[in-house]
């Protein structure tokens, strides 16, 4: 638990954001009250690419809107550390992803796939040697179709509308699943999905792309529902130019797809759902809006309103502790956002999507937020 607090610190303050709702706070895990985040289990049954087969739990993050529900489903699927790394991966938490999707409307499951966090050791479904897809992406998509099973008896989602979504390897998972037609999928959304990369050894270089451009492009025959695939030009893992013709296979093949590529974005472009907010967000709400998701969610910063000069510390409406916080939120860099709990606390980010994640740092402690500024303005009004 220590480790995972150290982790969570750390990324914390590598993207520019902190927040403070409770006096006693402590190293636990913290579980974002606003989205009543809390973690489930399911026994999956899945064979690897020698035909091995096992049964293992499967846990599974849970974020959902305020109300009885029923609300429409979005399974999310994570992606794959490269081996060195991927027995600290650790239980995947997409809040800020998570959080837009709740204010949507959506009921948000998260898998830990077998082969990762708790299940991490002989059994590795999702090994492919180079190889071949096809096993792993039978194994992945098989846990999605599991997951929408259980979602039926949850009385607070509706299986019925469901769509998947996911990063990396759980972007592969999203096309594979897709790609099996399952009943109540309404779309798909890929986030920079693939297997194969490295992008240490051979930036840009994934091993064996051929295989992703025969299987997408054969199980593309069976898709029905529409597909949101978005890809970084400088991706690490799969380079500026494979994720072209693979959605040319996917499409030649008779999937739909519509491919949104973007610039690049940090070091490497394959954070991008992580580090790229500000343009990915439009792009998927247009598509959720055409599917008839037309709830607003994404947070646009209030207009400036004069209550104080950004710099008067003592006017900011938090707990006396906190106001050091806020002397710390001046100092950063533009883009920058400052949010305020009814309850004294407050949340704050800087960069990528900055009003958006330091309205959700504030609020996952399960009491109201507002904005207070934004960049070099007080948008804050009493309420």
């Amino acid at each position: 638990m220590k480790a995972l607090y150290a982790f969570l610190l750390a990324l914390q303050l590598s993207c520019g954001l902190w927040a403070q709702d409770d006096k006693s706070s402590t190293a636990a895990e913290v579980l974002a009250k606003d989205m009543r985040e809390e973690i489930l289990s399911i026994e999956v049954t899945v064979k690897d690419m020698f035909r091995r087969q096992e049964t293992m739990p499967v846990p599974i993050t849970v974020y959902r809107p305020a109300g009885d529900g029923p609300f429409p489903l979005v399974v999310f699927n994570h992606g794959r550390a490269t081996e060195a790394k991927r027995a600290s991966q650790g239980r995947y938490r997409p809040e800020p992803l998570a959080r837009y999707l709740v204010a949507k409307g959506f009921v948000v499951l998260v898998p830990n796939r077998i082969g990762y966090w708790k299940t991490y050791g002989t059994f590795d479904p999702e090994y492919s040697g180079c190889r071949t897809i096809d096993a792993m992406s039978i194994a992945a998509s098989d846990q999605v179709l599991a997951t929408v099973e259980f979602a039926k008896t949850l009385s607070y989602v509706d299986a019925s509308r469901w769509l998947v979504a996911g990063q990396s390897v759980g972007g592969l998972t999203t096309v594979a699943t897709v790609g099996r037609a399952p009943a109540g999928l309404l779309g798909g959304i890929n986030f920079a999905g693939g297997a194969g990369g490295d992008p240490e050894a051979k930036p840009g270089s994934p091993c064996n792309p051929h295989a992703m451009t025969r299987y997408w492009g054969e199980i593309a025959k069976h898709a029905k529902a529409p597909m949101l695939w978005l890809y970084w030009e400088n991706d690490k893992y799969w380079g500026a130019d494979y994720p072209k013709t693979w959605h040319k296979a996917w499409v030649d093949g008779g999937g739909r797809a519509q491919f949104t590529g973007f610039s690049a974005v940090g070091e490497d472009g394959h954070a991008g759902l992580n580090i790229d907010m500000d343009h990915w967000l439009p792009v998927v709400d247009d598509f959720l809006v055409r599917l008839g998701f037309d709830k607003s969610a994404i947070v646009k910063p209030p207009q400036p309103t004069g209550f104080a000069a950004i710099d008067a510390v003592d006017a900011v409406p938090v707990r006396p502790a906190n106001k050091a916080a806020y002397a710390k939120f001046l100092d950063m860099a533009k883009p920058r956002a400052f949010a305020v709990s009814s309850k004294g606390g407050f949340g704050f980010a800087s960069g990528d999507y900055a009003a958006g994640r330091a309205l959700g740092s504030c609020q996952r402690y399960g009491n109201p937020c507002a904005l207070y500024a934004v960049d070099a303005d007080v948008v804050w009004t009493p309420q």
